[in-house]
């Protein structure tokens, strides 16, 4: 987060917002800098993300689902919109720490012998360290001693949207991102590739909530998709996972996704539409022209 503060001190906080005897270092400005970059990034991110995976990957078919409630998606926004700023106070502790030199987040790939090599394991690392901690975490917020006050806001939408990725009670928020904060005070991650994968959960949190299933069959069994977690928000005890299946296999708790054998939210609702279509069928229409008009209406 150093390197994200940085570029706003020097074309933005330094030059226009603080005095000049403020200086950069001092950890009130800094809590309050990361309090504005930390909010303005989290609802930059999620608008754009969420926005171009609902307009241009998400099956709007689905929003005919009878488990889809009225006005989900103003409800999913506005519910995201109250959250951030709450999830955002002890994510700045964290980033605090980092920028104060308390990680082992570093600069310089050549700090280690085996430079790139342990870069891409870190990579590697980062996602199956994080990917565990979620899972545990997440099964943990299903505890009936803790789900009604804390997970169940989430698992309000049935059927969601992407507005929904990011749409938690702040508490609930909070501890399923405290994995990727944790990971860089445990193990050393470049800086640069600890922003990206920073931005990369958060898109994939979007994706998992597109409603597009389309994953390679070789990956299928691999891959906690999209498919996967909306079973995950249908039958409420399946398929914690992030980005794998493998610690939903290890805890008994992986579900096949019922989308890739045709009993999926998409099915159901072609199967309505065909239900509708049939029913005026059978009552008879007045001319062919009609029977046309009102199919077009059910699709």
């Amino acid at each position: 987060m150093d390197l994200v503060l940085s570029v706003a001190d020097h074309y933005f906080f330094t030059p226009y917002v603080y005095p000049a005897s403020w200086p950069e270092d001092n950890i009130v400005r800094q809590t309050v800098s990361l309090l504005i970059v930390t909010n303005l990034g989290a609802y930059v991110l999620y608008f754009f993300c969420a926005t171009l995976s609902y307009y241009f990957v998400y099956d709007h078919s689905l929003m005919k689902h009878p488990q889809f409630l009225k006005n989900q998606v103003y409800r999913e926004i506005m519910f995201t919109v109250k959250s951030l700023p709450w999830i955002s106070i002890p994510t700045i502790s964290l980033f605090l720490l980092e920028l104060r030199g308390y990680s082992k987040l570093y600069d310089d790939v050549g700090d280690f012998p085996s430079g790139w090599i342990h870069l891409v394991a870190s990579v590697v690392s980062f996602l199956f360290f994080t990917d565990m901690l979620i899972y545990w975490i997440h099964r943990g917020l299903h505890h009936r001693l803790v789900y009604k006050h804390i997970h169940k806001p989430h698992h309000v939408w049935k059927i969601p949207t992407p507005f929904a990725s990011h749409a938690f009670h702040p508490v609930d928020g909070f501890l399923q991102s405290l994995p990727y904060h944790i990971y860089p005070f445990v193990f050393p991650l470049h800086k640069v590739v600890y922003l990206g994968l920073y931005v990369l959960v958060n898109v994939w949190t979007i994706s998992i909530h597109d409603g597009d299933f389309r994953v390679p069959q070789v990956l299928r069994p691999f891959i906690n998709g999209s498919a996967h977690h909306t079973d995950h928000h249908i039958y409420f005890d399946y398929n914690y996972g992030q980005y794998f299946t493998l610690w939903d296999r290890i805890g008994g708790s992986f579900k096949h996704p019922s989308s890739f054998e045709g009993k999926g939210p998409h099915s159901y609702v072609r199967k309505m539409a065909e239900g509708e279509f049939n029913s005026l069928a059978e009552n008879g229409c007045k001319s062919e022209k009609l029977c046309n008009a009102e199919f077009a209406k059910t699709k």
